[in-house]
Formats: C-alpha cells, structure tokens, sequence
C-alpha cells in the first residue's frame, strides 16, 4: 500500500470510531435512563481517546510526511484536510482529550437540571472545569495552527473562517438591526394580530404530521430515524441519520419547523459524496456550511408563502378545527412574527443574529480570561439589553439555555448566522438558476430545490473552504447583503 491508501484506510477507522460515537451522544440525548450518564461519559472518553491516538500515531506522521495525492482534485484536497486534522490533533496531549470528554459529558449531565430549576450555581463549577480545559487545548492549537485561541477553536466547526472575519459582518448586521427591527415592529402593530391555531396538538399527531414533511422534503426514512429530546439536533451517520425534535401540545409550530430545520442538517449528511465515505473529504463542509443547509430548508423555504399556502389545508387536515388561522396569510403572521426574546430556539429570523452576536462576545471573554464564570449571568443580561432592549428574568431563560458551552462546544455560535446569511444566498442563486423553485414550494415540493443543493454543495463534501463553496454556487463569497435583501422583503415591505 502507498502512503496514502494507508492514510485513507487509517482515516476510515477514525471515521468508524466518530460514527460510534455520534450514535453514544444521540442515545444519551433520546434513549438513555439517567443512572447511564457515568458509564456513557467514560464510553465517549474511550471512544475519544482511541480515535485521538489512531490520529496521532507515529505512523500517520510517517505517512502524511512522505504522502502524495497524485493529480486527482478530490485526493489532493482529501490530504490537505489530513494535514490540518493530523495538526489539531498532535497539538493537543491524549490525557487533555479524555480529560476533556469526561468534563464535557458531566458538565452536560448537571446541566440538564440546573437548566430546568434555573439553578446557575449548580452547574457553575462544574463549567469552570470545562472552560479552563478549552483554554488548554485552545492554548495548545493556536501555535501549531498559527491562529489565535479563539479562532483555533474557531477553526474546529469552520476552517478558514475567524473571528476577523466575523466581526465586521456581525458589527455590519447590529447596526441593519438598529434601524430595520423598530421598522418591522411598527409595520407588523398595523397588520390584524394572528389567529393562534385552535384546540390541542396531540404529540403523537404532530409526530406522524413532522414525519410526513421530513419525508416530503426528500428525506428516507430508511436511512432516518425521528426521536424526542431536550434539545433538538441532527446526530448520526450519513446512512443512519437521528433527528430529534421536542413537542409542546398547545402549540405545534416548534416541532413542525423544528423538524424541518433539522431534516435540512439531514439532507445534507445524506447527500455527501459516497465514494468518499469516512474520508475527510467527504464530510460537511462545516458548521456554517451545515447551517446554511438547514436553514434554508426551515427558513428560506418552509416559511415562504408558497410553502405556507400549501401546508396550511395539511395541518388543517391533521388538526382539524376552524380553517381560518390555517389560512397563508394568518399562518405568515403566526409563524414569521417579529418578536424580541429571551430564548434564541425560539427567536425570530429577524433578532436571532443578535442573540448569536452576543454569544459570540461572551466566549471570547471567556475563552480570553477577560470574562469569569461567576460573571456570566450578569453578563448575559447587560448584554441582551443592549442587543434587543430585553432582560431574561432568569438564567433559564438567559445564560443557561444552550447545551453549547456546558457541553464543551466554544467557537460554534458564529456558524449559526453565518448559516442563515449563507442559506439567504444560495436561495437567491437557486431562485436564479430553477425556475420552478416556488412553484415547487407551492405544491409542498422541495425537490429543485434539492436537486440544485445536492449539485452545488451536498456532493462537494468538504473539497471547497466555506467562501470557496460559496463562490462556486453563487458567483461570490458570503454576501450579507443577500440575508439583509431577504429579511427587507419579508418583514419591510407591504
């Protein structure tokens, strides 16, 4: 074997070990009975550790030095991105890996709890541990990469893309926001107030019902499962894909779009190039990437008005009741209300950027020293008054939300918006080139729409940087003026 089919065959059993524990993380969110929570983080540590040390064995040092990928594009760009991994990882000490997983799946454990009672002192020390691991092994990346802390952290959910570059573009939309939130608001007191949905919402109803929308969106479910748990997510394998959503019974809307958010995540793993199954090459493109597939499933198309049009008569025809608030216009009013809040689940597409604005700042204080853990509650509350003019009135509600930080997860929130801005100008460029786009969305039919995504950024995998896949798709980088344009049309315009 050459070098590099040793490399390859040394990533796939990398690759195996991920899946495994992907499929650990979603039992622990879906399945597992509480008493399992020691075990399961002593698994993943394991898991982790393994996988870590197949990285950075001798060998593979051995064999990246003498590897060459020949002429192919895809073999060239595979091992460039073995490179970069096999960097993160030797810059990080295995003992600071498993130290790393353990504290990460305690943390979570209390978090859980703490989150429900709004107790931010119970989970508190057990987050000091976990932040001062993540500057260890931030610490421990940024020379290796040549990056600072942050965006070696940064670098973990989007290479290529850091927090200078995040910065002017979140500075560019507080400033959109500043003017164009006040004018949303005043042009939505002057509609008639939406119609809420009549009656209770069974979950078992509003399960079969998300089902058959994921499965309308393109999405076998003989590759799929949908699941319950406290946190909505996408986990799995390209070919096992877990989706997991969360039901309130007076209100449908958070698990139907919550579905649809998530199937858009799903689309994407099962779309990635199969002749580079379990290579680097073949995995997502990124956070940002995998967001802007979600939303533009959830957001882009699922809350337009040709979808609304047609998914109205169905939920009508699930739920039952009068048909007025099922009509397109009243479920436009209900489902794209502009609403500034405390929780960013929940948070319209309008004021969304603005609470990942603020957990953007708040991690880099934390991960910089310049913020302590005791002080994240004041924190979190100064800061959502100054970003929407709102004081969560508790930490549930406020600095305790997110699974992202308890979980170890540091640099992830700028792909959210990211994402959404992403998301605004692939649908831009996909409008451009399908022309029976919204037709498609009309009749609850998603496929263009799908069929162009699964050629310009689904089978590309992760050959091209974020800004490269997009300039591909679109003719240019990431363009905020795109999401800005969308945002005009569906809240400013009558």
């Amino acid at each position: 074997m050459t070098a590099y089919a040793r490399l390859t065959a040394r990533f796939a059993r990398i690759a195996t070990i991920g899946e495994a524990s992907s499929v650990l993380g979603w039992d622990a969110s879906a399945m597992m009975p509480p008493g399992g929570g020691a075990a399961r983080g002593d698994q993943l540590a394991v898991l982790a550790g393994l996988a870590h040390g197949l990285l950075t064995a001798p060998e593979a040092a051995d064999d990246l030095a003498q590897a060459h990928a020949g002429d192919d594009a895809w073999d060239t760009a595979n091992l460039g991105l073995m490179r970069h991994a096999h960097i993160r990882a030797t810059a990080v000490p295995a003992d600071l890996v498993e130290a790393q997983a353990r504290a990460n799946s305690a943390c979570e454990k209390v978090w859980r709890e703490a989150r429900r009672t709004s107790d931010f002192a119970a989970v508190s020390p057990y987050l000091v541990e976990v932040v001062s691991l993540v500057r260890q092994s931030a610490d421990a990346m940024a020379p290796a990469l040549g990056l600072s802390p942050y965006d070696a952290l940064m670098d973990g959910y989007q290479r290529g893309i850091g927090a200078a570059d995040v910065a002017p573009v979140f500075s560019r939309y507080e400033t959109f926001l500043r003017d164009a939130l006040p004018r949303a608001e005043e042009r939505q007191a002057r509609q008639s107030p939406p119609l809420a949905l009549p009656g209770v919402f069974p979950a078992d109803r509003q399960e079969g019902l998300c089902r058959h929308l994921s499965a309308r969106a393109g999405l076998e479910f003989d590759h799929a499962r949908l699941d319950r748990s406290t946190h909505p997510f996408c986990g799995g394998t390209p070919t096992d894909v877990r989706i997991t959503t969360r039901y309130d019974e007076a209100d449908p809307a958070q698990a139907l779009m919550g579905v649809l958010h998530e199937t858009g995540h799903a689309l994407y793993e099962r779309g990635l190039p199969e002749g580079y199954a379990r290579q680097p090459v073949g995995e997502a493109a990124g956070m940002a990437a995998h967001e802007s597939q979600s939303l533009i499933v959830e957001m882009q198309s699922c809350r337009s008005d040709p979808f609304l049009a047609w998914l109205g008569p169905e939920l009508h025809g699930a739920f039952g009741g009068a048909p007025e608030p099922y009509a397109p216009a009243n479920l436009s009013r209900l489902w794209r209300r502009i609403e500034r809040g405390f929780i960013r689940v929940d948070a319209d597409e309008m004021t969304y950027p603005a609470h990942v604005i603020l957990r953007f700042r708040l991690e880099q204080a934390l991960v910089a020293g310049d913020l302590q853990v005791a002080d994240l509650p004041g924190a979190w509350r100064d800061g959502m008054m100054a970003l929407l003019g709102v004081t969560p009135p508790d930490d549930a509600r406020g600095c305790l939300q997110d699974i992202h930080w308890y979980d170890g997860g540091f640099g992830y929130f700028p792909s959210y918006t990211l994402g959404a801005m992403a998301a605004a100008q692939l649908m831009a460029a996909a409008r451009r080139d399908v022309a029976d786009l919204d037709a498609g969305l009309g009749r609850g039919d998603l496929g263009p729409l799908v069929g162009w995504l699964r050629r310009h950024v689904h089978s590309q995998g992760s050959r091209l940087g974020f800004n490269d896949l997009l300039r591909a798709a679109t003719g240019k980088p990431l363009d905020p003026a795109d999401f800005e344009a969308h945002l005009t049309a569906r809240y400013l315009t009558d």
